[in-house]
């Protein structure tokens, strides 16, 4: 389905800060739709003869719905876009006519013009129309809430036509939470509570406030309730904020063990300032939830820091025997083992320092490459150079991956280049220094990796599947088990020998260990 820009890119001559503006309508209107109880829908003109395209839509949660079927892209023209018409040219609000048919349905149209305000404060143009459409069918007798629902989306509409909502978003806001249902205190212009609806009485009498709240001074009251003076203040301040016809960010308030999430918002028809609307939502529960899952990230992170530790203190102890130890072959295997270790440690020291059981690879890779060329056991100076991103990987698959790219790059170092009898590398004149590429791709759901080198090749009669060191059993055991992936090694089309490793990044739960 097309989005808001891409309809509005192609059938209108919308400037881009019209757009965005269209983009915050869109964002913060599921409060003028529930306070409403119809379905919005946004039209923007396509031409000077009264065609309107429709780019965005929401449905209420409060009511039924106008519309079964989607009314995003649809174009509407002639008669039926009369009201529409109206709104876009007179730019005001229009209520006229009588209810139409939708099917079965009967609905009433009401259009409402969309301003976007200009720099110096001044009403602008109208860029767009909000449909508001009801649905009929199970009309009856208001009660106290729907009344003060309505009158509140009354006046909503109206900002809406003045270029006054929604409010710009805060840094960080990503939603409009909390929503209608949750919770809804509508003030007049000296901030006393005129209306609360039973969703907000519950949230403030978990907070401790057991009496009701009409007549109450509400920035008064979030000052006494909140178990922090600080945060007391400054919610007791967004309502005043919000008074003075600021849209201050939302605040939390914590009392009595419960947590309280609170958005004020101005109201301000036609520029007079009537009073403020209150959004609020008890989220005892999830920031119980986050306090549980805070703790439970640092210890993880403790955990991988103790493993790090705890591998370090395996690597010492190996390197250690290694200096103990009279036979070159066994010392060799003991300092095999300890770059083994130390380039597991490096995944746990990585994990230790982040909330997610993620790692950024490349940093990895180039500190593990860094380290082939320094204790490779040749006397050739070999460079090392990465190609690509290996990006963020999971745990499961790093731990593995960094234990087959050590091995490799200390193959195609230590086998790749071997010295002369005079301590240098046999290599024609004019042949490029001695270099080891690693490179990374994603392609789909899998990561591609390749560790090249432009040394002497592969022997001939090599076994790839069977043939190799320890190390390459090891690399093939983990690629093979631990990545269920593939590995290929084969002589490079220029020189050289390549190892070509895919590994599947959507592990399946069968795949896990």
């Amino acid at each position: 389905m097309s989005t808001l820009r891409d309809l509005a890119e192609e059938h209108t001559q919308l400037r881009p800060a019209d757009i965005d503006h269209l983009h915050r309508i869109a964002g913060d209107w599921q409060m003028l739709s529930d306070l409403s109880f119809a379905d919005l829908l946004l039209w923007v003109p396509v031409d000077r003869e009264g065609t309107f395209v429709c780019v965005a839509q929401v449905r209420p949660t409060t009511a039924p719905t106008a519309y079964l079927d989607d009314q995003v892209g649809r174009i509407l023209g002639g008669p039926e876009a009369a009201h529409l018409e109206v709104a876009h040219r007179q730019g005001r609000i229009w209520r006229e006519g009588d209810p139409v048919w939708y099917g079965d349905v009967p609905a009433r149209h009401e259009a409402i013009p969309v301003r976007l305000r200009a720099t110096d404060g001044e009403a602008g143009e109208v860029i767009a129309v909000v449909g508001r459409d009801t649905n009929l069918s199970t009309a009856r007798t208001p009660s106290q809430l729907e009344l003060n629902y309505l009158t509140t989306a009354d006046d909503l509409a109206q900002m809406v036509a003045d270029g006054t909502f929604p409010p710009p978003r805060h840094p960080g806001e990503t939603t409009s939470a909390p929503r209608v249902g949750d919770g809804l205190v509508r003030l007049d212009a000296n901030g006393t509570v005129t209306y609360a609806s039973p969703n907000a009485q519950s949230a403030y009498r978990r907070l401790g406030y057991a009496s009701h709240l009409v007549g109450e001074d509400l920035a008064k009251l979030h000052r006494r309730l909140a178990s922090d003076p600080l945060e007391g203040t400054d919610a007791g301040n967004a309502v005043l904020a919000a008074l003075r016809g600021e849209a201050p960010p939302r605040r939390e308030i914590d009392a009595r063990g419960a947590t309280m999430l609170t958005r004020a918002l101005p109201l301000m028809p036609a520029g007079v300032p009537i009073g403020a609307l209150v959004l609020v939502r008890d989220i005892t529960e999830v920031r119980r939830r986050d306090r549980a899952l805070i703790t439970k990230d640092a210890t993880i992170r403790e955990i991988h820091h103790r493993v790090k530790n705890n591998l370090q203190t395996v690597a010492a102890l190996l390197r250690l025997q290694a200096r103990r130890v009279s036979m070159p072959e066994a010392r060799v295997a003991l300092e095999e083992s300890v770059r083994r270790v130390a380039s597991i440690a490096l995944v746990h020291e990585t994990l230790s320092m982040s909330s997610d059981e993620v790692v950024e690879f490349d940093g990895i890779v180039d500190r593990v490459a860094s380290a082939a060329t320094e204790v490779a056991a040749t006397e050739v100076p070999v460079g090392m150079r990465r190609q690509g991103s290996f990006g963020v990987l999971p745990a499961e698959i790093a731990t593995s991956l960094v234990m087959v790219l050590n091995e490799l790059l200390l193959n195609a170092v230590e086998h790749g280049f071997p010295p002369t009898a005079e301590g240098g590398m046999a290599r024609p004149d004019g042949a490029a220094e001695p270099e080891v590429v690693v490179s990374a791709h994603r392609l789909r759901k899998q990561l591609q990796v390749s560790v090249a080198d432009n040394g002497r090749g592969l022997p001939e009669q090599f076994d790839a599947e069977r043939g190799g060191n320890l190390g390459l059993q090891i690399v093939r055991a983990l690629i093979t088990g631990e990545l269920r992936g593939t590995i290929e090694l084969r002589n490079g089309a220029t020189g050289g020998t390549e190892a070509v490793l895919v590994v599947p990044l959507a592990r399946t739960p069968a795949d896990r260990p």
